[in-house]
């Protein structure tokens, strides 16, 4: 489920905001283990728009809710970025409006033909899509951002 639209506009804010200047970024990767010390930390200017967004016009920001898909990485108030100009594939993460309740799934092709949309817990069943049901396809997730630190 995706929280109200004022939260969304307020972080679409934010990230315009911080996506306007530059960020460093040094070319070193980060070791997960002991980082060498010989390495060269060149460092250049990195753009979240170019980094993140195909198409920043038919882009946006969501923050979801719940727990359904934490199996994908997607926990309590991560922020979505969706691409609504992206055709959905068989097994993308998208978000889908039923009967007016909004929803982060994964979109997956059955057996049957049909489409169903699966969560990333094991304590959420599949839920297949079904025409007398008002689905509306808003776009596709393509990146997820996590705060670790408050």
């Amino acid at each position: 489920m995706i929280n109200n639209q004022s939260q969304t506009v307020e972080i679409l804010s934010c990230i315009n905001e911080i996506s306007q200047n530059h960020l460093s970024l040094f070319i070193s990767k980060v070791a997960a283990g002991f980082p060498s010390p010989a390495a060269d930390y060149l460092e250049q200017k990195l753009s979240l728009d170019s980094l993140i967004l195909m198409n920043p016009t038919a882009s946006f920001i969501v923050q979801a809710q719940g727990n359904s898909m934490i199996g994908a990485g997607i926990f309590e108030k991560s922020y979505l970025v969706v691409d609504r100009s992206l055709t959905a594939r068989n097994n993308d993460i998208v978000i889908v409006s039923i009967n007016g309740e909004h929803l982060v799934k994964r979109l997956k092709k059955i057996s049957t033909g049909k489409i169903a949309l699966y969560s990333e817990n094991s304590d959420y069943p599949p839920f297949e899509l079904k025409e007398e049901l008002e689905n509306v396809l808003w776009g596709v997730v393509i990146c997820v951002m996590n705060k670790l630190r408050p």
